[in-house]
């Protein structure tokens, strides 16, 4: 059975998230900064008068800060508590998968990393790490 993925980069890794979660993907959108928050939480955003929860998915993911200068772009998704974004460097396409060459999580990747992918498609040039939506958003640091 073919998946569809919205994809996106952190780092040069090809990240995706099941298509249907997301709600709509934005260029970079100011954001207000919240004092005392988490700091996994890059601040609340106001998309069309909806306030929207921004999560930074390289403090997530335990990645370096993006450098200084870069403008970060939003993937929207849908989520139990409404909608979030997660901040992601650059958005791709929207690729669509055959199961055939889907792959769960290695067992090499450790600690955080692990618990919020599914697993991995193996593309032509390149893998595309499938981010468990309901496992970040309740992502606790």
């Amino acid at each position: 059975m073919n998946k569809q993925f919205c994809t996106f980069f952190l780092d040069d890794h090809l990240f995706g998230v099941d298509v249907l979660a997301v709600q709509e993907v934005n260029r970079f959108q100011e954001m207000t900064r919240v004092p005392l928050a988490s700091r996994i939480i890059s601040g609340l955003m106001n998309l069309r008068g909806q306030i929207v929860t921004a999560l930074d998915l390289r403090q997530i993911l335990g990645l370096a800060p993006a450098p200084e200068g870069t403008m970060p772009c939003n993937v929207v998704i849908h989520t139990d508590e409404g909608a979030m974004s997660l901040v992601v460097d650059e958005v791709g396409d929207v690729i669509e998968t055959d199961d055939a060459v889907f792959e769960s999580t290695p067992d090499t990747v450790k600690g955080v990393s692990h618990e919020l992918l599914l697993g991995v498609y193996k593309l032509d040039k390149r893998l595309l790490i499938v981010l468990d939506t309901d496992k970040v958003i309740h992502f606790e640091v």
